[in-house]
């Protein structure tokens, strides 16, 4: 079975980013439909875009919760950012294995192909 970490970095603010969540969401989902083991990390900046997908009207919002049960976040960045209390009241798990953040170092240990948007 293949084991995927799809890891969220871009923020909410360029044009471009609108592409990278897009393309995250559906890397995840295309690991979970075929059964694998999917862990979506939201990271650095790309807390932002937890509260936002959590929104019923948001144009992401039915992929992000397709995959919302692999989902969870860096708590250092949630704080650095504004959105630990959005987060938790999401119900994402926050990862702080590593001084605040979450460990890639253990993915990779694990199995992890770790691909990054």
């Amino acid at each position: 079975m293949t084991k995927a970490a799809v890891i969220i970095l871009a923020g909410d603010n360029a044009p471009s980013d609108n592409g990278r969540i897009v393309n995250a969401l559906e890397t995840a989902r295309e690991f979970a439909e075929a059964g694998d083991e999917v862990e979506l990390i939201f990271d650095g900046a790309g807390t932002q875009w937890i509260p936002k997908l959590e929104d019923p009207d948001h144009d992401y919002h039915e992929m992000y919760a397709a995959v919302k049960e692999s989902a969870s976040a860096c708590d250092f960045c949630a704080g650095a950012f504004g959105v630990d209390e959005a987060i938790q009241d999401a119900g994402v798990v926050q990862l702080d294995d590593h001084d605040g953040h979450p460990s890639i170092r253990s993915l990779v240990e694990d199995g992890y192909e770790v691909i990054t948007f």
